[in-house]
């Protein structure tokens, strides 16, 4: 069955989006079939891929039941890497679900009949802590955290911890903590530094040592509807994320997300 991990920050510009594309770009570069769940009503990594996110079904249809998954995955140009697109139709769905039985389990009862499918499955959660992440974090068996180099991010990642340690107690007690990887990185502010220290103490033995650096490649790329893989394969941001994709390998075969 496919190993899903929730890339997930409940604050917004910290890279969730682009580690969530660039990850599975070069895990399916790597030789993995990888899908990519779009749960951000804001659709931008539907939009990263070239495509509409007002025009296509997607993970709106999947946790309100009305579509079969497997028939709103659409392709990409990644061999080996799948879409399921997401859109403004999923603000709805947090107000919809309220109501519903086992409401947090949609996303999960959804990609249950595809996980046979793939290798891995990663959730881009939206920049919250709403029903639509619960969901997410609920469908994963793993999170990965995108930690952008700057103090204001650190600061919430006591509320996640205290979500995510929720998900464990009450629905999903074998949840683990794949790590946090470090974005936006600059070496030469001592800020940058400051916070892979605090880092270290919030996540012992989690902090990816794959750091994505800074990069205005990186930022430009979503724009013309590609990853950095095929943007500029030979950038230092490229290079970045294909390391990381090396290490997830690593750390996923060695089991470090069990904790």
């Amino acid at each position: 069955m496919a190993h899903i991990v929730s890339v997930v920050n409940q604050k917004g510009g910290v890279g969730k989006t682009t580690t969530s594309m660039n990850l599975a770009a070069y895990l399916s570069h790597l030789g993995k079939s990888v899908l990519l769940v779009d749960l951000d009503p804001q659709g931008n990594a539907t939009s990263g891929f070239g495509q509409s996110p007002t025009e296509l079904s997607g993970t709106y249809e999947a946790l309100a039941g009305t579509h079969q998954v497997r028939d709103l995955i659409i392709g990409t140009n990644h061999p080996g890497l799948a879409l399921l697109p997401g859109g403004p139709d999923l603000a709805g769905s947090a107000v919809e679900l309220v109501t519903e039985f086992n409401r947090e389990r949609k996303l999960e009862a959804a990609l249950m009949p595809i996980r046979n499918d793939y290798d891995y499955i990663l959730i881009d959660n939206p920049p919250s802590l709403g029903l639509l992440t619960i969901n997410g974090l609920v469908a994963s068996d793993s999170v990965l955290i995108p930690v952008q180099a700057e103090y204001y991010a650190l600061e919430g990642l006591g509320q996640l911890m205290h979500t995510v340690n929720l998900v464990r107690e009450h629905i999903k007690p074998n949840l683990g903590i794949m790590g946090a990887v470090i974005t936006m990185f600059d070496p030469r502010t001592n800020l940058s530094n400051q916070v892979l220290q605090e880092l270290y103490k919030h996540f012992p033995g989690k902090i990816f040592r794959s750091v994505i650096p800074r990069s205005v490649r990186l930022a430009e790329a979503p724009s013309f509807g590609k990853t950095i893989l095929h943007y500029d394969p030979d950038s230092k941001a490229a290079k970045a994320y294909e390391r990381l994709a090396r290490e997830f390998l690593v750390r996923e075969e060695a089991g470090v997300a069990a904790v």
